[in-house]
């Protein structure tokens, strides 16, 4: 089947099919970066590894009702999903005080976020992610307050199922990015990925990251730290 890449990012290529213009496939790379880019490198089986946890939780998600882009993974590292007009926005959920939230704020590192919050950045590359406020995002119409809301609601049902999931494992979802897009019928619906690389994961018992914080900041072996995220959640790679 002959296929074009429609769009590549640092982790992933949309490839639209030849035959077929309401999907993409959506193939994960082994490329790791940090620091917008600064930092760069190549991990193999990275892909494959990220691909099937999002493939997981993905199912997890449909199955609790929550309306996604997933349609099936196909291959190692290949997942067919519905084409989305994606929002630019990036869409954070904290459960616990890490990374900026603590540098913004001085709150202790670890320490809770009662009830969860939702923080929404610019997806922006050129101006680094900037974080949002509601009234710039209605200065910039990237989306009006019923469907910024929508936006908000559904990421707080997606972290109500994916803690669970996590806890059961051992692991802390400490935080996570999520991308919406729209779809042919004009519905807002998840998208992009959800794995180690866009989650902040922390072993319950050590604190040990076991996500993309790895290699950011050279805690150990990022293969490693994913096999071991996949291998908690019973995730066949």
């Amino acid at each position: 089947m002959d296929f074009d890449v429609a769009y590549e990012g640092k982790a992933k290529q949309l490839i639209l099919l030849e035959d077929d213009r309401d999907h993409y496939v959506q193939r994960f790379k082994d490329d790791a970066t940090a620091f917008n880019g600064e930092k760069f490198a190549q991990f193999e089986g990275k892909g494959a590894l990220n691909n099937a946890i999002s493939s997981f939780l993905f199912e997890k998600l449909e199955e609790a009702g929550v309306l996604t882009h997933y349609i099936e993974r196909r291959t190692e590292t290949d997942m067919l999903i519905r084409k989305l007009e994606i929002v630019p926005l990036e869409v954070v959920v904290r459960n616990h005080v890490a990374g900026s939230l603590g540098r913004r704020t001085g709150l202790k590192e670890g320490s809770k976020v009662d009830p969860p919050i939702v923080e929404t950045y610019y997806k922006k590359d050129e101006l680094g992610d900037p974080i949002l406020a509601d009234v710039h995002i209605k200065m910039l119409d990237i989306v009006d307050d019923e469907e910024l809301d929508q936006i908000k609601q559904a990421a707080l049902r997606v972290n109500d199922v994916l803690q669970p999931i996590f806890e059961k494992a051992g692991i802390r979802l400490v935080d996570f990015k999520l991308e919406f897009g729209v779809d042919s019928a004009g519905a807002i619906i998840l998208g992009d990925e959800i794995s180690p690389d866009t989650s902040r994961l922390w072993d319950i018992e050590s604190g040990d990251s076991l996500d993309k914080d790895v290699f950011r900041y050279d805690k150990g072996e990022l293969i490693e730290a994913y096999e071991e995220v996949a291998e908690r959640l019973g995730v066949e790679v």
